[in-house]
Order: C-alpha cells, then sequence, then structure tokens
C-alpha cells in the first residue's frame, strides 16, 4: 500500500467534506442526473476514445499504482550481486533455483534464457525488446487516465449547458428552477472531482512508476547481461550504482 498516495487522498476527500458540512448538508451536493452525465458520459467518451482493452487494462494499472508500492532499486542490486557471487562460484546454471523463486517476471525470463545458454547478444535484445513493450503499454494506461482528466471537465461543461436550458425553458415555474440549477453548477462540480482529485492525479502517478519500473528493469538487463558475461560482481554493483543518485547507491560490503 502506498501510503503517500492513500494519505493524500484522505486529506483531500476530508478537506472537501469538511468544507461543505460547514456550509451546509451534505445532501444538497448530491444530484443524481448529474453524477450520471459526468460519471457515466466520461466512461461512454473513454470507451470511444481508446480500445475497450486499453481502457480496463488502464484501470488496473491505476489500481496498482494507487495502491502498491515498488521495491526499492537498492534491493534488485543486492540480489543481481548475490546471484553472479552464486553463479561465480556454482556455474550460470545454478541460477536456474533462483528463476523458479523469483515473483519478477522479467527477471524470471531473463535467468531462464541465462541458463538455458543463449547468446548474450540474443537475450540483450529480447529484454530490450521487452522493455520498449512494457513502457509503450505505460504511455497508454497514463494517456487513458489523462482523457478522463479532460473529459470529466468536459462532460460537467455539458451536464452545465443542459441545465441552464432547463432552468431558462421554466422561467415562469419556480418550482422548476432549482432542480435544473442544481443540474448546471453540480455537474460542473462533480467534473472538477473527476479530473484533479482521480484522472490528472493517477495519470501522473502512472508515470512515474512507469519511469521507476523501467529503470529498475533496465538494471536487471544490465545486471543479467554482466553476469552472463562473467563480470566481477563488485563491479557490476559500480556499473548499476552509476544509474542512482549517489545517497541511494548500494554499498559494495552491503552488495
Amino acid at each position: 500500500m502506498d501510503l503517500a498516495t492513500v494519505g493524500g487522498l484522505t486529506v483531500t476527500i476530508g478537506l472537501i467534506m469538511a468544507g461543505i458540512l460547514m456550509g451546509g448538508p451534505l445532501g444538497i451536493f448530491i444530484d443524481i442526473p448529474s453524477m450520471l452525465i459526468v460519471i457515466g458520459g466520461t466512461i461512454g467518451v473513454t470507451f470511444v476514445g481508446f480500445p475497450a482493452g486499453a481502457v480496463i487494462g488502464a484501470m488496473k494499472a491505476g489500481k496498482q499504482a494507487v495502491f502498491s508500492k515498488p521495491e526499492p532499486v537498492q534491493e534488485t542490486i543486492k540480489l543481481l550481486s548475490e546471484l553472479s557471487n552464486r553463479a561465480r562460484r556454482e556455474g550460470l546454471l545454478s541460477l536456474e533455483s533462483a528463476a523458479q523463486e523469483t515473483e519478477d517476471d522479467f527477471l524470471k525470463r531473463g535467468l531462464l534464457m541465462v541458463v538455458d545458454g543463449h547468446e548474450p547478444a540474443a537475450i540483450e535484445e529480447v529484454l530490450y525488446d521487452e522493455l520498449d513493450k512494457i513502457e509503450e503499454r505505460h504511455k497508454v494506461s497514463a494517456a487513458v487516465w489523462d482523457a478522463i482528466g479532460a473529459y470529466g471537465p468536459a462532460m460537467g461543461m455539458i451536464g452545465t449547458l443542459i441545465g441552464l436550458v432547463q432552468m431558462l425553458q421554466n422561467l415562469s415555474d419556480p418550482a422548476a428552477i432549482g432542480p435544473a440549477m442544481a443540474v448546471a453548477l453540480l455537474t460542473t462540480f462533480y467534473g472538477s472531482l473527476l479530473a484533479n482529485i482521480i484522472g490528472i492525479p493517477v495519470c501522473n502517478k502512472l508515470k512515474v512508476r512507469s519511469g521507476i519500473e523501467v529503470a529498475a528493469k533496465t538494471i536487471i538487463a544490465q545486471g543479467l547481461l554482466s553476469i552472463l558475461n562473467g563480470e566481477n560482481p563488485r563491479f557490476m554493483v559500480d556499473r548499476l550504482n552509476a544509474s542512482l543518485a549517489p545517497a541511494e547507491r548500494v554499498l559494495d560490503e552491503a552488495a
């Protein structure tokens, strides 16, 4: 669980709720037609703009980005150092057991290719091709959430126009003005909430997480190639540390 995300959402929603309750009852901010226009309309338009598989994949990616926390890359470097030492002592075939134990599919496939004795150039091509595909999928997921952030306020504006038209057509009936005005104002409110609390923040989180994941998998690819080439484990750690900030680097004695 990503405490920063959960904490940020809790504080934001709490402050909005407090602002509402300090000015009146919560019920006046609940309007079903407005919700249908904004939420239903945004979902519908998102499926128009993207393939169904991309939208479903983006929903799953958004859930993972918000509620999961990536493993520190330092732990990956330490694991690669251990694997390098094992390969030097026991040979590359000893890495097969490590491949079966790991939960990282990318690392598992890489280790199995090393154990199977494929050429370094072929392994490098496969790993980096997979990295490119992962990055492409991440970009699509982020684009879906970015679109939700754009469609939400747009649907809110459409709802506002609907409410205003209904209000202007019923100026002679005071009882009809209130509901129409509620639709007009609350659709804009809901659209802003959908964009600025869900769509845009999740999009940004996905972009950040994508960079972290791709960087971590790049380190895995570099480490596996280093092991395959028989490089000294200490040198491998120094090579992998080059991609990290000085304060984040793995110490040789800890590797």
